[in-house]
């Protein structure tokens, strides 16, 4: 029998494991799930939700155990996975606990750059795959290193949701990278995702609103109604995966951010 392997999570709790390295996981969190594959875990993740896009062959062939905050639980249960790995602010508290009274349940709470490479940290540790987070992080912080700081920051909205406008917050990784990005965000007063009224927007003078691909799929078709509250504001279509996944995904967001400072006029 192996010996009951104890850790941590990002919220402080307490995780058992008496399996490990663990052979049945289920990923709640769609950054997660990519960094979970880029771990070479494939056999082992038995359970993704349905956001869980990339990769697609694991969107495509792995049991799908509901929404990121409407779970199945039968479906989880059915699985009996010997961890669970989810976050703080993307799945329901109250799904969360019932789910850890029957199995091991591993957190994150991601607010910084630190909190996303101390999750990569702590969950090869976890899965038995330390070698390769290790081998991932490393390429992140040097990515992240090689992009210019000493920048002027351009004041900007971003904004998640449409009928409400719901902007990113602080108090949120999205405002984190908004700041590496080279922004200040004029909604960092106000705490994670906070309905926003036109006035509201307007009275923040943003000289650039940034419209996220997701959770709302904002498209050229919004652009108009925005651009005519705020004439003298640059009016982006962005990737959301960029500004909000944390993880492997992190990878590509410097290159990223590159080319939008070039977009707008940053250097």
């Amino acid at each position: 029998m192996n010996p009951l392997r104890i850790f941590t999570d990002q919220m402080q709790r307490v995780v058992e494991l008496p399996v490990w390295p663990p052979k049945r996981i289920i990923s709640l969190v769609p950054s997660q799930t990519e960094f979970l594959a880029d771990l070479g875990l494939d056999n082992e993740v038995i359970g993704i939700t349905k956001f869980c896009i990339h990769p697609k062959r694991w969107f495509q062939e792995k049991t799908r155990v509901g929404g990121t905050k409407t779970l199945n639980l039968s479906v989880i249960q059915a699985l009996n996975p010997d961890l669970i790995i989810g976050n703080k602010e993307e799945n329901d508290i109250q799904q969360i606990q019932a789910l850890q009274t029957q199995f091991p349940v591993w957190m994150s709470d991601i607010i910084r750059f630190q909190d996303a490479l101390q999750m990569m940290h702590q969950v090869g540790e976890i899965t038995g795959r330390p070698m390769e987070a290790q081998s991932i992080m490393e390429d992140v912080e040097n990515a992240f290193a090689n992009l210019p700081v000493r920048i002027p920051k351009r004041k900007a909205a971003y904004l998640i949701w449409y009928k409400p406008y719901m902007a990113a917050g602080g108090t949120t990784y999205i405002d984190q990278m908004l700041e590496i990005a080279g922004f200040e965000n004029v909604f960092q007063h106000l705490v994670r995702y906070p309905e926003v009224t036109e006035e509201q927007i307007l009275a923040a003078n943003p000289e650039v609103i940034l419209l996220s691909s997701e959770p709302f799929p904002f498209a050229e078709k919004h652009i108009d109604a925005l651009q005519h509250l705020c004439p003298a504001a640059k009016v982006l279509l962005v990737d959301g995966e960029l500004f909000s996944w944390y993880g492997s995904r992190m990878l590509q967001v410097p290159g990223y951010f590159k080319r939008l400072r070039e977009q707008i006029g940053i250097t």
